[in-house]
């Protein structure tokens, strides 16, 4: 019990705690310069396990590394005592390390060096202790020599096998084998135990063996060993017989006294166990009985934990992994058979050695700061807590005023340079300790930017944006930022300071680009960095791709267009299925779009245009649905027969994503029509079962074909053949009519009906006739034709028709009764008085006297008019006659009607008839008539073939059909320009003018015509026409180009050049061995020197300029010398000159394949040549 005062002070301690304003802690950054010029205490990193098991094979080495400023110093104890490696000359300490190596290569016994070891690491500011690692020698003893006598039981009982291997350091794996080394065989009945002892539920005669051996397995070593074998014997109480025994019974058939469930294991009806936090429970029951009794789990309270929980070894061992406190409680195994059960139940207790609540970290201060340690573990029991000084306790440690101890923390305040240590905590129970080391370093240090220098940072417009400014200093330094080197430190509004030096601009804008630079300030100093900022276009697919559905083999083009800042590169890569999409020949991408051609199934997919730049991306993403053709239906089925129907049934094939729209069920029948497919009817494409409708007498077989939005399917494979039975037609004959073929016959034809109509065998006609509104008997006929022609008629009758199909089943319907006419005659009479009036230019009114309509002698179809132009009245022109007809159907008394589409001032003839269906009647009169002047048509071009400087031609011929006598033409313009149109001018000519020539007041002026032609009438049809577009420009330069003195002055420059090259080759040639052939003869060199027909050649001939012409095009062949022989510039075909008689082969060379071919010769390509052919 705490006495008054003591709770007084506790009290006041923990209100200091709850108003203690801690200082943060500085963090020491790993940059490798600060690091080498940071000085700190020792840390341990690295040391071996606290329970150390070694191989005595080998090297012993137990670990422990450590980093510190100054490089920390080791040592070692040993059980408790300084440990002195330097005595020991198989112990070595690493350089730079505190890791021993214990080596015996020159003897001794690893099991000398077993014990606890413990290691230090020490520099003038502080010491690290590592755990206290406890060295243990694997060992694996061998197997106690016994004689084992050989095990009798009675067939049904339970037995126990121990194994009881020995004691090893880690403990062995036991397993049991035979002596032929496979493994003893576990299930239900026989299983092994935790302990390693076999157990047998009951055992049966088959267990009858001499080699049941354990084996045990140690880890380090490697090594098995065998326990020498039991022998089993049992004893069964009736004679084992092989005759009858029973394989399917476990005990052969033979009577086995049963017995209830007792447990082998483990013993009485409870018991207890006891298992620490966050390791493994596992729990055993296994029993004995007759039948093998079955093992069942539960947990008083609650359920076992489903997750954790694991039943092995044929549910006789519960498995819980990672424990913790909640697994603690009453677990019960419950063993029945049907004889009875049992149970027993497993108390478990959960402890737990010492685990870490807050452990202790490394506290770094600047001078006159404050901060605190804590150490917090838990465990059960409740963890002792000990503080430690460099290894020493706290009491034996020298004081320090700035240090303070409450309980589980360490309080500092105000803290000196000089007061650094390695301060230990020790948390520790019966069933374990936790050891951790955390450094106090007291730093004093001036500012220092760790970041690079004017750094470039390039954000995208309208992000939050971060300028890193990472530094570090003790104490720890103030930190502002400034833009531009002006104004008050930035912080608010749209900027954001943390506490790490970093500087948040929320919304980053154009106008906040610019140099920022940070300054950060301690007592010890100064030190500053500058960020340079820009504020970039945002990356954006402004033309994403948009999902498709293509059909298979088509091509198909995702487009990705990217708008982005001019001044950032931009890669613009494509995935598919969120992998890299590799192109090939059949994928193709551009700037603006991926091209898929060829598209197949495997192309299907999702599609990523992604896009980046050195600051951002953007992305889109479209789905590729590659449709085909439908496969075909399959299994097609015929059931539910009748008369004339039968059930189809299939199964639909695959869509390829593209839904069956419908079916086409089609036929083919081996009677009619042998291999011929026709379509029978459509289904709707989710029906996969339909009732046919056929026709009698049909042998059918049957296929589908699947239809979708590609397409169809390939047909199915056919059903079985369905046959009709046969019946009377249906349906009567179509198109049944009566007409006569002559003046006194009468034809009567009808379609015949369809092969699938006939309906049976010998389909037959029976037709019915007879004169109409008579009450004659019907005459008829019977026929297998589609036609009967009727005789002796009179001419143009009407007649009653009827028509019925039959065959051997029966006779089928009547048709309706059709009217029909026997032939028609010559009409008789001729129309009368037929005339006209009211004559225009193009069009005039007839009139004639009709006929009697019983003189036509058939049908009166027409009034038909014979009308033809004859001649036109204009002087000179010829006409080609035509003659025309025009049809007019009138029973008027007074009939009449208008010609029209008349050619003006032509003579016309016409005359008319009266047509029937056959036949036309006699003419009428013939009446001749003359149309009207008319305006003229159109001339047949107007064009403007040339235009001048200042002039423009205008040229046009006469009308093709001037339709009167031609009085002249006229011609209106304007000035068109684009913005408005001037008032036309008009121009009239004669008739015999066809051009005219028109001076322009501006020559970059535009005009629109418009040409017609003139009668007494008035103006034709107008020809309209625009002047065509020249620039002013272009007439300026070429005037000035040619009147320009520097233009003349290079002309006259280049003719003086080849004139004086003309003479020097002249004079070198003339004085050369070799020369033409017109020198030798002294022929004179006239103005103009024709080719002569004895051979003489003239340079200022046209062929001789040819090779000059073409040696521009000539330079990309060979270029030879010239030989000055006239076969180079002359014509000779076979390299020969003859001119008195003489050969001259001097003057002849072969010519090229160039010069055959195309007459000019490959010498005359060079500039030497071209001048020598010249000369």
């Amino acid at each position: 019990m705490l006495s008054p005062c003591g709770r007084a002070a506790l009290a006041f301690m923990s209100l200091q705690l709850l108003l203690w304003r801690e200082t943060v802690t500085i963090e020491v950054p790993q940059d490798p310069n600060i690091l080498a010029d940071l000085k700190q205490p020792p840390t341990i990193i690295k040391q071996s396990v606290k329970d150390y098991i070694v191989d005595p094979r080998d090297n012993i080495i137990i670990e422990c590394e450590a980093k510190g400023n100054p490089v920390p110093t080791f040592t070692w104890r040993r059980n408790g005592k300084f440990f002195n490696i330097g005595k020991d000359p198989r112990v070595t300490i690493r350089k730079r390390s505190g890791t021993l190596e214990i080596g015996f290569r020159n003897g001794g016994r690893p099991e000398d060096y077993e014990g606890e070891y413990q290691c230090f690491a020490n520099n003038v500011y502080g010491m690290a202790l590592s755990n206290k690692i406890v060295l243990q020698v694997s060992k694996a003893p061998l197997w106690p020599k016994e004689v084992l006598e050989p095990v009798v039981v009675t067939e049904g009982t339970s037995l126990v096998l121990p194994c009881n291997p020995p004691p090893g350091l880690p403990p062995p794996f036991t397993f049991w084998m035979n002596s032929m080394m496979m493994p003893i065989r576990q299930d239900k009945r026989v299983s092994k135990g935790l302990n390693g002892d076999l157990y047998f539920s009951n055992v049966v005669a088959q267990d009858a063996n001499n080699d049941y051996s354990c084996n045990a397995r140690f880890p380090f070593t490697h090594t098995i060993q065998q326990k020498n074998p039991f022998t089993l014997k049992i004893i069964t109480n009736e004679p084992y017989n092989h005759t009858s025994y029973n394989a399917s019974h476990s005990y052969g058939g033979r009577k086995v006294s049963e017995s209830t469930p007792t447990f082998l294991l483990p013993l009485g009806s409870e018991s207890s166990k006891m298992v620490l936090r966050d390791e493994q429970l596992l729990l055993e029951c296994i029993a004995a009985g007759l039948p093998t009794p079955t093992i069942k789990w539960f947990k008083k309270g609650g359920d076992l934990p489903g997750r954790k929980v694991k039943l092995e070894n044929y549910n006789k061992t519960l498995k819980v992994i990672n424990v913790s406190e909640e697994d603690a409680g009453e677990y019960v195994c419950m063993a029945n058979n049907h004889l009875g059960s049992i149970r027993h139940s497993i108390f478990v207790q959960v402890k737990a050695a010492p685990y870490w609540l807050d452990k202790p970290t490394n506290l770094v201060l600047a001078p006159e700061e404050n901060g605190r340690l804590v150490c917090r573990a838990n465990g059960n029991p409740k963890p002792s807590i000990q503080w430690l000084i460099n290894g020493q306790t706290i009491d034996s440690s020298p004081p320090n005023p700035s240090r303070q101890m409450m309980g589980d923390t360490i309080i500092f305040r105000s803290v000196q340079i000089g007061s650094s240590a390695v301060y230990q905590c020790n948390a520790s129970n019966q069933h374990g300790y936790l050891l951790a080391n955390a450094f106090v370093s007291v730093l004093d240090y001036p500012p220092r930017m760790l970041g690079p220098k004017n750094q470039l940072i390039q954000v995208v417009k309208n992000n939050r944006t971060f300028l890193d400014c990472p530094f570090f200093g003790s104490p720890h330094p103030v930190l502002r930022w400034f833009k531009n080197g002006q104004g008050s430190g930035l912080d608010g509004g749209m900027y954001r300071l943390y506490i790490n030096g970093t500087l948040e601009i929320k919304r980053a804008r154009v106008e906040d680009e610019g140099t920022y630079t940070c300054v950060a300030n301690n007592i010890l100093g100064m030190a500053e960095n500058q960020v340079r900022l820009e504020v970039k276009e945002p990356t954006r697919i402004v033309g994403a791709p948009q999902h498709q559905s293509a059909i298979r083999g088509l091509t198909v083009r995702f487009e990705c267009k990217v708008k982005s800042d001019a001044s950032l590169a931009v890669s613009v890569e494509w995935m598919k299925d969120d992998k890299p999409l590799y192109l090939g020949w059949r994928m193709k991408k551009d700037d603006e779009s991926l091209t898929i051609s060829n598209i197949n199934e495997g192309d299907e997919g999702i599609y990523t245009c992604s896009v980046k730049s050195e600051i951002d991306q953007d992305s889109a993403s479209a789905r590729l649905t590659v449709l085909d053709h439908p496969d075909p239906p399959l299994d097609l089925d015929l059931s539910d027969p009748a008369a004339r129907s039968v059930r189809l049934t299939w199964i639909p094939g695959n869509d390829h994503r593209s839904p069956i729209k419908e079916f086409l069920v089609q036929f083919e029948e081996n009677h009619w029509e042998p291999g011929r497919w026709q379509d029978l009817a459509t289904y709707p494409g989710d029906l996969n079962s339909v009732i046919l409708q056929l026709a009698p007498f049909v042998n059918y077989q049957f296929r589908v074909i699947a239809i979708n939005a590609v397409g169809q399917s390939k047909p199915s494979a056919p059903s079985p053949r369905y046959k009709t039975s046969s019946a009377a037609p249906d349906v009567t004959p179509r198109g049944l009519q009566g007409w006569g073929s002559e003046e006194n016959n009468m034809e009567i034809t009808w379609e015949p009906l369809l092969d699938l109509e006939k309906n049976g065998p010998n389909l037959q006609y029976v037709v019915w006739w007879r004169r109409k509104d008579s009450d004659a008997e019907w005459n008829n006929i019977t026929t297998i034709g589609n036609k009967v022609v009727v005789q002796d008629t009179n001419t143009y009758e009407p007649y009653e028709i009827k028509i019925q199909a039959s065959n051997d089943v029966g006779p089928g319907p009547e048709s309706n009764v059709v009217i029909g006419y026997s032939g028609e005659d010559k009409p008789t009479n001729a129309p009368t008085e037929l005339r006209i009036s009211k004559v225009d230019s193009t069009k005039g009114h007839i009139h004639w006297k009709p006929v009697d309509l019983a003189s036509v002698q058939g049908e009166f179809k027409e009034y038909r008019l014979y009308y033809s132009r004859e001649s036109s009245h204009v002087p000179g022109l010829l006409v080609r006659k035509e003659n025309k007809t025009k049809g007019f159907y009138t029973t008027m008394a007074e009939p009449s009607a208008i010609l029209s589409r008349l050619v003006p001032f032509s003579r016309y003839k016409m005359f008319m008839v009266v047509a029937n269906n056959r036949y036309e009647g006699p003419p009428s009169n013939t009446v001749e008539f003359s149309t009207k002047e008319g305006v003229p048509d159109a001339p047949p071009f107007f064009r403007i073939n040339r235009r001048g400087f200042d002039t423009i031609h205008l040229e046009w011929d006469k009308p093709l059909e001037p339709n009167g006598i031609l009085i002249g033409y006229q011609l209106k313009y304007q000035i068109v320009n684009a913005s408005r149109e001037a008032r036309p001018q008009i121009e009239t000519f004669h008739p015999n003018v066809t051009e005219y020539t028109m001076r322009l007041p501006d020559r970059s002026t535009r005009y629109r015509f418009y040409l017609s032609a003139l009668t007494q009438v008035g103006a034709g049809e107008v020809f309209p026409e625009d002047s065509p577009f020249f620039t002013n420009e272009a007439y300026i330069d070429q005037v000035d180009i040619a009147t320009q003195g520097w233009f003349i002055g290079l002309m006259c420059a280049i003719a003086l050049i080849i004139l004086i090259l003309l003479i020097v080759c002249f004079i070198k040639r003339s004085r050369g061995g070799k020369y033409p052939v017109r020198d030798k003869k002294e022929l004179p060199l006239d103005s103009v020197d024709q080719k002569d027909p004895d051979g003489s050649f003239d340079y200022h001939s046209d062929e001789d300029n040819k090779p000059l012409q073409g040696s521009q095009t000539s330079l990309e062949g060979p270029v030879k010398e010239s030989d000055d022989s006239l076969v180079d510039y002359g014509e000779g075909g076979d390299g020969q000159f003859n001119e008195d008689g003489s050969f001259i082969g001097q003057y002849t060379v072969k010519k090229d394949k160039d010069e055959t071919e195309g007459n000019e010769s490959s010498e005359a390509t060079s500039p030497v040549n071209a001048i020598y052919s010249l000369a």
